[in-house]
């Protein structure tokens, strides 16, 4: 039994898998790959000079005769890495974090298809009205950058706006359950990234695939990015062994129950935390005296008003309140 839907047509492949681009970590062997086993893989075009993005493209069709897909940018776009692909002519394009613009007629008028990857129901709506052949709607939990709204509430939402476009979902599928639930969800296939990172084409080092393998929910996080006209503004990957804790996500740090220290801390970097330093050491040593008359410690507002009363034989005196002149 073959899985099949229109998107296949579309792209004329087996199954409605596409291979999503993985930035500088994409490798012609591994889009050759996933396109061989009857899916569509994609290559990446982010930080590879113009030069480089078209051997990248002769060598994917040297070692497959079937339809790939190569990815662009608005983060950083390069206006000639673009028009070598237009060149090159490859089956499919595919564009993330920004509008298209002209782009989408651009990559019709080469014969090519046009994806796009949005974050938002806006998104997906002016991506549809830009003409474009299907919307990846990524939810938060895709790696690399993504929106704020998870896949199960977004997919749908996205289905609902842009029919008939077809429609992809990208964020926390890595098996056949996650591919079933996003097809029933309205989906006519899915975005996979992070999952084909552990592939043995893929150019990341053995240490990283088997993280992948391994890790569970809580073994990721993200980051707030800065940046302007981006589609998306957070950041999501595996966490590095020497990151911060999995508690302290997104800037937040979870507190233990009863109102202990944060789970974050640990008793070293606590106690380097609060470890003083030399000038403030004797600042609060100066100030924690018991002797009032000590010169040396500054005086306090009870000490100040009783001063006052010492003074004056009474209350201090203040002085009279300003008034306000009309305006």
């Amino acid at each position: 039994m073959s899985l099949r839907t229109p998107l296949c047509d579309l792209l004329q492949i087996d199954v409605p898998i596409v291979q999503a681009s993985i930035g500088p970590w994409s490798t012609p062997q591994l889009a050759a790959a996933v396109s061989n086993a009857g899916a569509i893989g994609s290559q990446g075009t982010a930080l590879v000079p113009p030069q480089r993005n078209r051997e990248q493209v002769r060598r994917i069709r040297e070692l497959t005769d079937r339809p790939f897909i190569v990815n662009h940018t608005a983060r950083p776009l390069s206006e000639e890495a673009f028009a070598v692909t237009l060149e090159e002519r490859p089956p499919a394009i595919s564009y993330a974090l920004g509008d298209p613009g002209e782009l989408v007629s651009r990559a019709h008028d080469a014969g090519i298809r046009f994806l796009q990857q949005m974050h938002t129901v806006e998104q997906a709506e002016r991506a549809a009205g830009r003409g474009v052949d299907a919307v990846i709607a990524q939810g938060w939990e895709a790696g690399g950058f993504c929106g704020d709204v998870e896949a199960l509430a977004l997919v749908p939402q996205v289905v609902d706006a842009v029919t008939p476009v077809p429609v992809l979902a990208a964020g926390g599928i890595a098996d056949g359950r996650g591919i079933a639930a996003v097809l029933l969800l309205g989906a006519q296939g899915v975005n996979l990234g992070m999952r084909f990172l552990a592939a043995d084409e893929a150019g990341i080092a053995e240490g990283w695939k088997r993280r992948i393998l391994e890790a569970t929910s809580q073994g990721c996080g993200s980051r707030r990015v800065r940046g302007r006209g981006l589609s998306a503004r957070d950041r999501r990957g595996i966490r590095h062994p020497t990151a911060r804790p999995p508690d302290a996500v997104r800037g937040r740090v979870e507190r233990a129950p009863l109102g202990d220290r944060p789970r974050g801390r640990t008793p070293e970097r606590r106690a380097r935390r609060l470890r003083p330093r030399e000038p403030r050491a004797r600042a609060r040593a100066v100030h924690r005296t018991d002797g009032r008359d000590d010169p040396r410690r500054p005086p306090s507002g009870r000490d100040r008003r009783q001063a006052g009363v010492r003074g004056g034989g009474g209350a201090p005196q203040r002085a009279p309140a300003r008034r306000l002149k009309p305006p």
